[in-house]
């Protein structure tokens, strides 16, 4: 009996194995069918490479433009700077200071490290010296030294009503003056003008991750619309759909997970969350998303629908003459874009076109730049619509190589009891190139219609 047993048992054993295994195969099997193909796959994120092209062949330019001798940031852990990532100190450990000195058409970087992470920065080779120090020790004492030894005119610091150009800390500030004295902080200006005249321009590889990000920003938003039954779904519904999806393809947001994307059938509402409203017959349906790839760009497109009465082929002529001016707004704006005019006069051109066609004055600027960030550093293509003189960052020149996202506007009363009102705007991305500007992808020419 016992040797039976065993033999069964021996049996179940093999049998339950083979069967797990083949379980597992298919598993594996079924696995492979249905995964999705990440079409920014993080093995081949190019970040490093663009970074240092970055450093090597934009930031002298900026340098010059902004007028700045040196360029000081100080990376340290779990309170690092804005821009970290941007000049390789995004493993800063203890503090350590990062130093790029403009030499004519060239940029020399020098980093004063403390040991241990001085050997890895070395590695990654971004930067043209690296020097070790004690654990423990003064780096802002080494930074004086260096500041004695070169004699620069105009030192480049992150302190700015900027944030993404404000990662100095009050602290950090007092050592630095400290160490390098009265007559030397003297010479400490903001960075703003530098990090925005580098930022802001990107290079043709950056522009070519950013043209394939756009087309799959307006395909999944397209492809949203398609799901929308009017009278149950609910602008929520659009919102989550093209969560899953973003999920799906290994994407993030570009900006605030909590209002991205921003879809609204209803009265406007500004930058929000997306409401449980239902979508009906009549709607103007718009959605603003964006996404970011790579960890590092993103996206700023919307793309609006509207929603046919039963029985309809198409709008009352009412609203598509709404939508042929904010579209037409839109290219108005893109043929005033090219090298060498402020944001102000882009503005400009696409308030004269509002007026001219009886939209409501809106707050918003036509357009600003986008890469790194949803509202990235460079131009605002805003200021006129107020009588104050232009200022700021309207008055900014553009340069080949910047990216905006940008939108043509029509706004009207909806009427009733109360002071609502509606606005379509046709939200597109466009780069400088060296004689105007050109869109990254087709832009939307005609609502996208949702039968009823």
């Amino acid at each position: 009996m016992s040797s039976l047993l065993n033999n069964i048992s021996e049996k179940f054993i093999l049998t339950s194995i083979c069967l797990s295994m083949l379980l597992f195969s298919l598993s594996c099997e079924q696995g492979r069918k249905e995964r999705v193909e990440l079409p920014f796959p993080p093995s081949d994120n190019p970040w490093v490479e663009i970074r240092a092209e970055r450093l090597e062949r934009l930031l002298p330019l900026a340098m010059q433009r902004a007028g700045i001798d040196v360029w000081l940031v100080i990376c340290r852990e779990n309170d690092n700077d804005p821009l970290a990532a941007h000049i390789g100190c995004e493993n800063a450990g203890g503090t350590a200071a990062f130093m790029f000195f403009l030499d004519g058409d060239k940029v020399t970087s020098l980093v004063y490290s403390p040991e241990g992470e001085a050997k890895s920065l070395s590695d990654v080779g971004v930067h043209d010296k690296v020097i070790s120090f004690k654990r423990g020790g003064n780096v802002f004492e080494l930074v004086a030294d260096k500041l004695i030894e070169t004699n620069p005119k105009k030192i480049a610091i992150n302190s700015s009503k900027m944030n993404i150009a404000d990662g100095l800390s009050y602290t950090l500030r007092m050592q630095l003056e400290e160490a390098i004295g009265t007559g030397m902080s003297k010479r400490l200006v903001s960075s703003q003008d530098l990090v925005t005249e580098w930022l802001s321009v990107k290079t043709p590889a950056e522009i070519e991750i950013m043209r394939r990000a756009a087309a799959l920003t307006a395909q999944l938003e397209i492809e949203a619309y398609e799901m929308v039954v009017p009278g149950k779904t609910r602008d929520s519904d659009i919102a989550k759909y093209l969560k899953k999806r973003m999920r799906e393809l290994g994407v993030e947001d570009a900006w605030a997970p909590e209002q991205n994307p921003n879809v609204n059938s209803g009265v406007d509402r500004g930058h929000s969350h997306a409401t449980d409203k239902i979508i009906q017959a009549g709607d103007f349906i718009q959605t603003d998303f964006g996404i970011k790839v790579y960890g590092t760009w993103v996206t700023d497109i919307q793309r609006f629908a509207y929603v046919l009465e039963p029985g309809m082929t198409e709008p009352p002529a009412e609203a598509i003459e709404k939508w042929e001016i904010a579209r037409r707004g839109s290219r108005i704006a893109l043929q005033a874009m090219k090298p060498g005019v402020t944001g102000y006069s882009v503005d400009l051109a696409q308030r004269n076109w509002m007026r001219e066609n009886s939209s409501l004055p809106l707050i918003w600027s036509t357009g600003h730049p986008v890469g790194y960030w949803a509202h990235d550093a460079g131009p605002r293509l805003g200021g006129a619509a107020s009588d104050e003189p232009p200022s700021g960052d309207a008055l900014r020149l553009l340069y080949p190589g910047q990216t905006f996202a940008f939108d043509g506007f029509f706004s009207w009363k909806l009427g009733g009891e109360t002071d609502d009102s509606k606005t379509i705007s046709v939200e597109e991305m466009a780069v400088i190139t060296e004689t105007g500007a050109e869109y990254l992808i087709p832009p939307q020419e005609d609502l996208i219609l949702i039968k009823h």
